[in-house]
């Protein structure tokens, strides 16, 4: 079992902030260590930090070995900040300089439970989804109103990630070694632990896709929690079928069945429907969304808008018709 998409492994620099959740922090590592476990191969490089100190202290008083971080070093291929207690009270000019220097050189960043208010904090926010513990929500929507912030487990905005905490990070931890060593060994790790309910990002159960789509066909649900975690960053169809393990053809044909439309179609009206509630939920301009939702420009976007429901999104803003939209979800 080591032949993956991955060449080498996958470099995660865990900022810990002092206090920080243990249930979050065990919650993104373990699924990763039983990666490295099951495939006999380092897959997850996994080097933890603190802001000062050889030693972090969690939230239950446990003492997690760690290096003080180094606001020069860029050697990772994601960086997540894990904070508990009050994340709002973290005032740290190097750990803020060192997630821009981050962001300048395109790497991932990601905050678990308090980490995605730091991350807010640090300017990293803004024009993008996010998530972050509930107990943080309603103050962090009022320090920044302007965020649009989501009531979901995780939330993946192109480089940015942002995921609630608690057992939530099992669930972004197998979308990432989904999309690293395909689904497969996904489930593998997830039964290890015997999480075998993973819900997507919205938080809802496998279920809720039965639900909503009418089908049960696993290539289609995979397929579709695929398009919903890349919604910015539209995956093509080789992708996608490279995702669930089967050829181009045979997922077209099986999404057509199943659902009832081509599935490029589909994935196409599911970012349209997620820039309608951001129409209605933010103040963004239209430019802004139809980047957030995976449209090449404005035009691009407007062409698409009309083809679905026959009227531009500017005439639908004018005539205050956003809620009449019909949705596919």
């Amino acid at each position: 079992m080591n032949k993956f998409q991955q060449n080498s492994p996958f470099r995660i620099r865990l900022v810990l902030i002092e206090g920080f959740a243990m249930m979050s922090f065990s919650s993104i590592v373990e699924p990763l260590r039983a990666a490295n476990l099951l495939s006999k191969d380092t897959m997850f490089e996994i080097i933890c930090h603190s802001l000062s100190g050889n030693y972090v202290s969690s939230s239950f008083g446990a003492m997690i070995p760690s290096t003080p971080l180094d606001p020069k070093s860029v050697d990772c291929d994601l960086a997540l900040i894990i904070a508990g207690g009050d994340p709002f009270a973290v005032e740290n000019p190097s750990l803020f300089a060192w997630l821009r220097l981050l962001n300048r050189r395109n790497i991932q960043i990601g905050g678990i439970s308090g980490g995605p208010v730091i991350m807010a904090k640090a300017g990293l926010m803004s024009e993008r989804r996010m998530t972050v513990h509930w107990e943080h929500g309603p103050a962090l929507k009022e320090l920044f109103p302007e965020l649009l912030i989501e009531p979901s487990l995780y939330v993946v905005d192109r480089n940015r990630v942002t995921c609630a905490g608690g057992t939530a990070p099992m669930d972004y931890a197998h979308l990432l070694i989904t999309e690293l060593y395909r689904s497969e060994f996904a489930r593998l790790v997830s039964d290890w632990f015997m999480h075998t309910e993973i819900r997507k990002s919205e938080g809802v159960q496998r279920s809720g896709l039965i639900d909503r789509y009418g089908t049960r066909c696993r290539l289609v649900l995979e397929a579709i929690e695929a398009m919903e975690a890349h919604i910015a960053d539209p995956l093509p169809l080789l992708k996608l079928a490279g995702r669930v393990g089967v050829s181009n053809r045979q997922l077209s044909r099986q999404f057509t069945k199943e659902i009832g439309q081509p599935i490029m179609d589909f994935y196409r009206n599911l970012r349209l429907d997620i820039a309608v509630n951001l129409l209605q939920s933010s103040s963004l301009k239209l430019t802004d969304v139809a980047i957030a939702t995976g449209f090449a420009d404005l035009a691009h976007f407007s062409k698409s808008w009309k083809a679905r429901w026959g009227i531009s999104p500017s005439q639908s803003i004018r005539n205050k018709s956003l809620s009449q939209l019909k949705l596919i979800s």
